[in-house]
């Protein structure tokens, strides 16, 4: 049994910030047994956060291709197609080399802990042997994951010297990925596998139904690109004739808990259908305001009853911290309602109802991506699994003395990145 002496800072809804002042957390093989205020409690504590440092929930980020990890804050002067032929499939193609893409993983894994990361999901590459690897790594560092090998094999729209050359060995691959990272010794139980077509555009029928029947099959979960932007969402329609949620729904693919990047274009009708499937939507601000074409629009996705979280999209955008996201998803949110064309007048410049507050931007990257996995993480009570990341508040505090509750939490939100950052923990153990 662990105890951890602190005051929380979280958000059990996306309309609630709650703190709790001065309580004792217990912890027990990983999962969180009690939680009491300090005066109650007559046992010894392990760790005391100081006066200036709040405990939160650890942060998941629902949306990361792990392999371009190295181009990260690069390369943003053209549009998604053309980004990903000229710089991300050829960074992404040398994760052939297993002693390259190794040296990567072991750069990345750390620097997202102690960005206060405790839950990613990843595409790997295409490479079995290299995404096996990346799952490795994350149970060395302490990391809870979801890791999955890149499927596409479309020969339209990826090069040929990275690609699946046939859907039967894309699916084999994938297949002989999810026995690797289930194979590999966890005792925490902290890395699953992840069906992973990179997105329509670079996937064939072929691939996308037999991936569809493997998710059927073994019951893992899957994650992919959805009417991300203009190009992506009007190739869907052209080449299927529906959208790109039907589309994905008819290879059986939008399952409970599909992880859908992006999604800057999905119609009210798609928010129905995927909000039936069980499936959730990782809003990246940052990596829309570059490849988006549109705002997300998040508030109306929630009313819908759309699970949302959030999504870095290394290196679609150009930040690491789950935070700063946060943040940016508070600041295009109020974009989208007050319009952005100064020449069209205010009243329909923008788009009535569409803000968020911090508030519910801390919910999206906690209990939010919770929600999106189906997983006991995101908030501090007991029955969850105790991931958690301690910050201070020194740097952030500009009111001498402290400000109220209320406002160091917004502080907390708009201000605090990896600087801030203490001590992370994962499943109960220190990792930061």
């Amino acid at each position: 049994m662990f105890h951890l002496r602190a005051t929380v800072f979280q958000t059990p809804s996306r309309s609630t910030f709650d703190h709790l002042d001065d309580v004792v957390i217990s912890v027990e093989d990983g999962t969180i047994a009690a939680i009491v205020p300090a005066g109650d409690f007559d046992e010894a504590v392990d760790v005391t956060l100081d006066e200036n440092t709040v405990l939160i929930p650890g942060l998941i980020d629902l949306h990361i291709h792990a392999p371009q990890w190295p181009q990260l804050g690069t390369g943003y002067d053209v549009p998604l197609d053309e980004w990903l032929f000229e710089y991300t499939f050829p960074t992404e193609a040398k994760c052939a080399d297993t002693t390259y893409a190794q040296e990567v993983w072991d750069s990345m894994v750390p620097s997202l802990l102690a960005n206060g990361t405790t839950t990613a999901v990843y595409y790997g590459s295409i490479h079995v042997d290299a995404t096996t690897a990346l799952a490795q790594t994350c149970i060395r560092h302490g990391q809870r994951a979801w890791v999955g090998r890149t499927a596409m094999d479309h020969p339209e729209g990826t090069p040929d010297y990275y690609r699946d050359t046939t859907a039967a060995e894309g699916l084999a691959a994938s297949r002989a990925s999810i026995d690797a990272i289930v194979a590999l010794e966890d005792p925490h139980a902290l890395v699953q596998p992840i069906i992973t077509p990179r997105f329509i555009p670079a996937c064939t029928d072929e691939l996308l139904t037999g991936l569809g029947q493997l998710a059927a099959e073994t019951g893992h979960l899957v994650q992919t690109h959805c009417s991300e932007n203009d190009w992506e969402h009007g190739y869907v329609l052209e080449r299927h004739g529906t959208s790109d949620t039907n589309s994905l729904d008819g290879f059986g693919l939008l399952r409970d808990s599909t992880v859908l990047a992006h999604g800057c274009l999905l119609s009210d009708d798609d928010f129905a259908v995927i909000a039936e499937r069980g499936a959730g939507v990782a809003h990246c601000p940052l990596s829309n305001v570059y490849f988006g074409d549109a705002v997300f629009p998040t508030r109306r996705a929630l009313d819908a009853g759309v699970k949302v979280g959030l999504g870095t999209d290394i290196a679609g955008g150009p930040s690491a911290s789950l935070l700063a996201n946060a943040a940016r998803a508070v600041d295009v949110s109020r974009h989208l309602e007050n319009g952005v064309d100064q020449r069209a007048e205010a009243d329909v410049r923008g788009v009535d109802e569409s803000r968020i507050d911090a508030t519910t931007a801390f919910y999206l990257a906690t209990l939010g991506g919770a929600d999106v996995l189906g997983e006991p993480l995101g908030l501090l009570e007991p029955g969850r699994r105790f991931d958690a990341v301690a910050i201070s508040l020194s740097d952030i505090d500009t009111v001498p003395g402290g400000d109220t509750i209320d406002r160091r939490f917004e502080k907390l939100v708009r201000l605090a990145g990896r600087r801030d950052i203490g001590a992370v923990w994962v499943h109960g153990r220190q990792v930061r």
